[in-house]
């Protein structure tokens, strides 16, 4: 393989850029371009200050990193150039190291070389990038244990029983006459049905899993000027949103991440609901009950300084079966007309607020939690599948393995049989990237940026 190099900080000014570069010539190649302050042999998980120079022209002084074959990321010899953050000095060292040999890194090539030299599998690649997008805690405690191995651990662990129930089936084919079919059958009866179990228990983790990765798409609606806009700021704690007196200033939906002990929300505001002739804002107002309708938890908010209006109650009557919270706005303005009893009927929590004084913003924020949060994503340590590929393999290796119980029952060959549980272990080896494909392989790693 050729020597690459990158940028693996992220653009922009910051006080240290790191340039990497891996391969069997980057020694070679640094060594063109630094010049240590101690001359003495690369060592492996050393740090050596020098200097380097394009030709005699010096361009920053820098701390470099060695990492000897095998021990390191990609198992090759590799390297990391730690220089101050500027964009133009990191872009200099980069064009030297190319000009000397190196080539341009493709987006994800280091963790690519990482895994085809088999320092990790799939799985862990993958979780390179959740690690990188989490957006909480808890998010990214699940990435990190995929990357640890736990995800492949449990599927590794399938695969073996499977394989162990494939060796008795191959001695049954190839030695028929000890008559040993019935009790193979039997044997791999029991083992398929113990491994259904725990395919049918990765899946379920992934509702989860979904959860803690794409967030709980939480709609905000109401009329216009109930306070959707103004609690989408609260929440966030900033002017994400335009808040005037004049109705319908939202048009379109603003969406935003929201951390809420550890579980992501994505907050949704939706122009405000009501009959109006205005071409575009009716196309607001049709969008934001389609995101409404899919939601997965609906804040209702009302405005408790005027009597309910029409528009207020046709929205009453949409959540009466939805995953709603009812926000009862501008409690330190209260009209007296304001019929709160309107909502007791409906069973759903009520939180009182201000969102000019913030006073039951907190309230709302730990209801939202209670609303959605199970004892699996409160639970430390469980495997969550978050990717949608590891889900989809599971379901089809459930369906081969269901196939291969069927066939047992039904009393057919051994060697149809197996023809099903090679199919479970094909699909849950893409899972971790022993049966999976160059495209597939490719198309995972594109999605990790340049430098990692």
């Amino acid at each position: 393989m050729s020597t690459i190099v990158a940028i693996s900080t992220a653009p922009g000014i910051g006080g240290i850029g790191i340039v990497r570069m891996s391969g069997k010539d980057c020694f070679m190649i640094l060594n063109k371009i630094f010049k240590p302050i101690n001359n003495s042999k690369e060592k492996g998980y050393t740090i050596k200050y020098g200097k380097i120079y394009d030709g005699d022209e010096l361009i920053d002084e820098v701390l470099v990193s060695y990492f000897i074959s095998p021990k390191s990321y990609t198992t090759e010899n590799m390297c990391e150039i730690n220089s101050h953050g500027g964009m133009i000095v990191m872009q200099k060292i980069l064009e030297l190291c190319l000009k000397n040999g190196a080539e341009l890194a493709e987006p994800g090539e280091f963790t690519k070389r990482a895994f085809l030299n088999g320092r990790i599998d799939l799985t862990q690649a993958e979780a390179v990038i959740d690690v990188i997008n989490s957006k909480t805690d808890k998010e990214a405690e699940a990435s990190v244990g995929q990357l640890e191995g736990k995800l492949s651990r449990k599927i590794e662990e399938i695969r073996r029983d499977l394989l162990e129930g494939m060796a008795n089936i191959e001695v049954s084919i190839d030695y028929p006459e000890y008559d040993v079919e019935e009790v193979t059958n039997n044997e791999l009866l029991e083992i398929l049905e113990r491994n259904e179990k725990r395919l049918d228990d990765l899946e379920k983790t992934f509702v989860n899993g979904k959860i803690l990765k794409e967030g709980i798409k939480t709609a905000i609606i109401g009329i216009p000027n109930a306070g959707k806009s103004s609690l989408l700021n609260s929440i966030l704690n900033e002017d994400r949103a335009i808040v005037t007196e004049v109705e319908g200033t939202t048009r379109d939906t603003i969406e935003e991440f929201i951390s809420v002990k550890g579980i992501p929300f994505k907050i949704i505001d939706t122009a405000g609901i009501r009959e109006t002739e205005d071409t575009v804002e009716k196309i607001g107002v049709k969008k934001s009950m389609e995101i409404a309708q899919k939601s997965d938890l609906i804040i209702a908010i009302f405005d408790t300084s005027r009597k309910l209006s029409e528009e207020d109650k046709k929205i009453i009557d949409f959540i009466k079966n939805k995953n709603a919270i009812i926000v009862l706005n501008k409690i330190d303005i209260i009209n007296e007309s304001f019929d709160k009893n309107v909502f007791n009927e409906l069973n759903k929590k009520i939180v009182w607020l201000s969102t000019k004084t913030e006073e039951g913003i907190n309230e709302l924020l730990d209801e939202m939690y209670e609303q959605v949060s199970t004892d699996e994503i409160k639970n430390d340590g469980e495997i969550l599948v978050i990717n949608t590929r590891h889900k989809s393999l599971i379901i089809k290796a459930r369906e081969s393995l269901r196939k291969a119980v069927e066939a047992i029952k039904s009393g057919m060959p051994i060697d149809i049989i197996s023809i099903y549980i090679k199919g479970i272990l094909e699909e849950l080896g893409k899972i971790t990237g022993e049966t999976v494909t160059d495209d597939i392989i490719n198309e995972i790693f594109s999605m990790l940026c340049l430098g990692k």
